[in-house]
């Protein structure tokens, strides 16, 4: 299924920031899915049907850092296609983020307003036509 459920997941290990991006986003009328490390968010995408509309991920975690998820999300068809948009406070996002192929990334600490227009980037609201998701 293509539509849009304002679905994002928030693959973090800080328990605090996790909770912060997620009472963000509802408060902006998105529903969240969090998940602490890379192995607990692959679980919950293959045992949900809902799909996010994007995934924001955190690259260094324990378990199962970034590299790792990102390694098991592209070669499975089903969760491959996810945009992932990878939240880093490396100095050198670009350097840090080769290799992951992500669709956006965000400088630690977030910005709410870079957030917030990045998500809206990937969750498009119900029944907009092509028309109103042409610029991102």
């Amino acid at each position: 299924m293509s539509t849009c459920e304002h679905l994002v997941m928030i693959v973090e290990d800080d328990l605090d920031l996790r909770e912060s991006i997620a009472e963000v986003l509802e408060d902006n009328q998105f529903r969240s899915l969090g998940a602490a490390n890379g192995k607990e968010a692959i679980e919950r995408l293959r045992a949900d049907t809902r799909r996010p509309c994007v995934i924001l991920l955190d690259i260094m975690m324990p378990v199962m850092d970034g590299w790792q998820f990102r390694a098991l999300q592209r070669e499975d068809p089903e969760l491959g296609g996810i945009p992932v948009v990878v939240m880093s406070a490396h100095v050198d996002l670009q350097r840090a983020t080769e290799g992951l192929a992500p669709a956006a990334c965000l400088k630690k600490p977030v910005k709410l307003d870079a957030l917030l227009a990045t998500v809206q980037r990937f969750c498009r609201e119900p029944g907009a036509g092509p028309s109103d998701a042409s610029s991102a």
